[in-house]
């Protein structure tokens, strides 16, 4: 064997040396890839509760001037908040929103086909206010105060929890749970043998506020207290398990 022949054979063994590992890698990546699997999706929930009410409720004051309407509205809003703090509602707990001033304006019908301007006959100030109500024992008597005070527009209430993670963690619990109760049945049913876990998704969905129709201020002035049902919030999670199957 010549020298350059003998150069050529060592550099063939080596190159098909360096490819084997690669090629084991890449049918070692195309069964894993093969592995039978199962997937299924469990839901979970939990129930609780409210401890925390959301309220928002608005003071609209109208004037010929703006200046009079904003003095008027702020001179409500003020009294409003007043009373909130005097019922131990914190400055945390109190947000304003949504202010606008806006003309009012009086509409003509157009005269023998030519548009007739409209006309400012006034303003129209409106100031927002959301609060937390962390004591429910006390929301009916704080609506009751707010609408005499001055807050004439508004009047939503959603109940929800300030710390739901224990009553979310449950609801996980028996997502999971029900994710492996369905996948023992199908297996079972298959038979076949239920693997290791592989993968784990989750889609948490918040709750729905509690159905508390949203209650007229005019119509809450004329009532002397304000009956209140909280219910309870659901929490609800599902959970998209994916196992091997054991042959």
């Amino acid at each position: 064997m010549t020298t350059r022949t003998a150069r050529l054979f060592a550099l063939t063994a080596l190159t098909a040396a360096s490819v084997m590992p690669l090629a084991s890698h890449a049918f070692a990546q195309e069964t894993t890839k093969s592995e039978a699997t199962i997937s299924v999706s469990g839901e979970g929930q939990s129930a609780v509760a409210p401890d925390m009410a959301i309220l928002n409720f608005s003071v609209v004051k109208q004037a010929e001037t703006a200046a009079v309407a904003l003095t008027e509205n702020s001179k409500a809003l003020s009294e409003v908040l007043k009373a909130l703090k005097a019922a131990s509602i914190e400055d945390r707990d109190l947000q304003t929103s949504n202010f606008s001033v806006q003309p009012l304006y009086k509409h003509f019908e157009p005269k023998d086909g030519v548009y007739v301007a409209p006309e400012i006959t006034g303003y129209q100030v409106s100031n927002g206010l959301k609060v937390r109500v962390r004591d429910l024992k006390k929301l009916g008597e704080i609506l009751d105060t707010s609408v005499k005070l001055g807050i004439n527009q508004g009047g939503d209430i959603t109940f929800t929890n300030d710390k739901p993670e224990a009553t979310v963690t449950e609801a996980r619990k028996l997502a999971v749970a029900d994710a492996l109760a369905k996948a023992k049945t199908l297996t079972e049913a298959a038979g076949v043998k239920l693997g290791r876990v592989i993968q784990i998704t989750e889609n948490m969905q918040r709750p729905m506020p509690v159905p508390q129709g949203a209650m007229r201020a005019s119509m809450m002035k004329e009532a002397d207290s304000v009956p209140i049902a909280s219910g309870e919030n659901n929490y609800s999670v599902v959970v998209n398990v994916t196992f091997a199957l054991d042959q």
